[in-house]
């Protein structure tokens, strides 16, 4: 007998439990075994009762996976920090150079005798404003209107028609900035370097021509302790050129008609305000970027007023009212206020808006404030 055992008779030649063993020739060196992506847990392991006979051991050794751990989660922190102050950037950064400051001109409007009552229900009716689309919708710019202005491409044209529109809207009818409430939407559109101007208006308004909160926006003085009375009628028209400093200036000749109540009204009845609005804009490629615009010349006629300037806020003389006081003297010698009309006299608000004699023009821009339609 032979002290080794022949291969069971059919089992091939190389074949497990063969005479030659298929993995004879490879060598499992300790650099393979440390690189092994498994591992086999020791015996005392198994032993102390885990549930895996096998561990999965990390590629990079584990100092170096935590410092690129700590790395990636350092880098995506700081990204997102970028992507914050981007967005909510609690500073607004001026442009360079200083911008064109406001200049205005404002003309109260003087009833020749007692105001007359409206109906609350209708207050309109009857009247030239009976004609004109109610709040946003007067101020809607025909399709055919927009298009390329000079280096202005036909998008940018219309982006700053919107924004216009969107300063008309916000400073003129929206309630909370025309009854003397929250301003902030109207601070918001305008360029950042107008809001020291816009601010002292506000905080410190001044009959100077620079620093009068209704040439910035239509505002009844709270102490006068009127409300709206139903829509407020709008009619007017937009324009846009190109000016000689390669800015893009869009003018807006609006009328707005309020219906107002005050605290001693008359049951059912209103009284009606009317106020023509001639406002210049400019906007820069950067302006129209950052929905930003710059309003550079407003020219407001308002009434029924008193003879004394609004700077503050509209004080309106309502129904079964009259002016008081005699008209207000203009002192020629005063340089402190701009040249032009101090007040003029009003028709009869239900039978037509405005009838005004023309204010000396800011910029040698020949402008008419005559009682017919922008259109």
């Amino acid at each position: 007998m032979s002290g080794s055992a022949d291969p069971p008779e059919g089992t091939p030649e190389g074949a497990p439990g063969g005479g030659d063993d298929e993995y004879r020739s490879v060598v499992f060196d300790e650099s393979f075994v440390r690189a092994a992506r498994i591992q086999e847990f020791s015996a005392q392991e198994r032993l102390d009762g885990t549930t895996r006979a096998v561990r999965i051991r990390h590629v990079l050794p584990q100092g170096l996976a935590r410092q690129a751990l700590a790395l990636m989660l350092l880098i995506a922190l700081a990204f997102g920090f970028a992507i914050y102050m981007g967005v909510r950037h609690p500073y607004r950064a001026a442009a360079p150079g200083a911008g064109e400051q406001l200049r205005v001109t404002l003309i109260p409007l003087v009833p020749a005798g007692e105001v007359a009552a409206v109906p609350a229900s209708a207050p309109f009716a009857g009247g030239k404003a009976a004609g004109y689309a109610v709040g946003a919708d007067g101020l809607k710019l025909p399709e055919e209107q927009v298009h390329r202005v000079g280096g202005y491409a036909e998008s940018e044209v219309r982006k700053a028609y919107d924004t216009a529109q969107e300063y008309l809207i916000d400073s003129g009818l929206d309630q909370q900035t025309v009854t003397g409430g929250d301003v902030a939407k109207v601070r918001d559109l305008l360029d950042p370097r107008q809001l020291d101007q816009f601010d002292a208006s506000l905080t410190s308004p001044a009959d100077d021509g620079r620093h009068e909160a209704t040439g910035w926006l239509v505002r009844f003085d709270p102490a006068a302790h009127v409300s709206l009375a139903g829509a407020t009628r709008v009619d007017g028209s937009l324009d846009a050129t190109e000016t000689s400093n390669n800015l893009l200036e869009v003018t807006a000749d609006h009328i707005f008609v309020y219906a107002l109540r005050g605290p001693d009204s008359a049951a059912g009845t209103a009284s009606l305000f009317t106020v023509r609005r001639q406002l210049r804009f400019h906007f820069d490629h950067q302006d129209l970027r950052d929905h930003h615009i710059e309003l550079v010349e407003a020219r407001v006629a308002a009434g029924p007023l008193p003879c004394t300037t609004p700077v503050q806020g509209f004080r309106p003389i309502l129904a079964g009212h009259t002016a008081p006081g005699p008209v207000q003297p203009v002192d020629p010698y005063d340089q402190k206020r701009p040249v032009g009309a101090r007040c003029a006299p009003l028709g009869s608000p239900a039978s037509g808006p405005l009838a005004v004699s023309p204010p000396a023009p800011a910029q040698d821009r020949p402008t008419s404030l005559t009682p017919t339609r922008p259109r």
